[in-house]
């Protein structure tokens, strides 16, 4: 019934369920039952959440080991190097599956978040939670292209915004962290004139200077245009949904250029 109602829904624009296009279904449902016993798990508390520019060098993390954070794609260059695993670890990116799967797979830590759509590549999953992710504001088809959305209910689904950075927010708010320092969050991207551009892909050829190490996206690893004037939308989105509930983002990055919430020094906070 189900199959039939999508046959039907793509030949009749009216009666078409956006959700159909905007959220894969193939590859079985979201953990939801798992993800609802996160809902205020950590209330009140704080939680820093990690970008991957090259000032997440400057961060001591010695200071960070006791503190709740989030860490994405390739924040296992940085445990390689010093140790660090972030409590929470998350990725989105179609690319940044495909070219680590092994990493991404051997990856350890406290709890880890994909959307279900990748279910079938984690072999490991321990402490895995699976959820659904709309990706409306990626589709030109979608009548929510470009337009930042936040959900308070990670259960049921989670909203992309040009960022994994945006589903760790939605997160951070569902799980009832108060305050959210962003570290490592440079905001500024250089695309190399060797890069191998098609559209919005991008493939290096090169060491990664945008990142913490030169492997993150360095030769022959794919990834996407940034965007930035997407990605700030949505930061103003999520700075807005805090602020409603009586919390707060704050950014802690060494430097950067984002400018969209108020800075606190990293090492005024302890």
């Amino acid at each position: 019934m189900f199959l039939k109602k999508v046959f039907f829904s793509l030949f009749d624009r009216n009666s078409l369920d956006y959700s159909i296009l905007e959220e894969p279904f193939i590859y079985g449902l979201p953990d939801s039952k798992k993800i609802k016993g996160l809902k205020d798990r950590f209330k009140g508390e704080r939680c820093f959440i990690l970008g991957n520019g090259p000032s997440l060098n400057m961060v001591d993390f010695s200071k960070l080991q006791s503190e709740y954070t989030f860490g994405v794609n390739g924040v296992f260059y940085k445990t390689k190097e010093n140790g660090f695993k972030p409590t929470f670890y998350v990725v989105e990116d179609k690319a940044v599956m495909t070219d680590n799967t092994a990493e991404i797979n051997d990856y350890n830590c406290q709890y880890k978040f994909f959307p279900t759509h990748y279910r079938r590549k984690i072999k490991n999953k321990k402490n895995c939670y699976f959820f659904k992710m709309n990706t409306g504001f990626y589709r030109k088809e979608s009548p929510n292209f470009g337009m930042p959305r936040f959900s308070t209910d990670a259960s049921k689904r989670m909203y992309c915004g040009q960022s994994v950075t945006m589903i760790n927010l939605q997160l951070a708010f569902y799980m009832g962290f108060e305050k959210v320092y962003l570290l490592g969050m440079d905001f500024s991207y250089d695309i190399p004139s060797s890069a191998k551009v098609d559209g919005l892909e991008i493939v290096s050829t090169e060491d990664d200077n945008n990142h913490f190490h030169p492997d993150y996206f360095g030769k022959g690893k794919t990834w996407h245009d940034p965007q930035l004037n997407n990605v700030l939308k949505s930061y103003k989105l999520m700075d807005l949904m805090f602020d409603c509930a009586g919390r707060k983002i704050y950014n802690s990055t060494h430097g950067g250029k984002l400018e969209v919430f108020e800075r606190v020094p990293f090492d005024d906070l302890f």
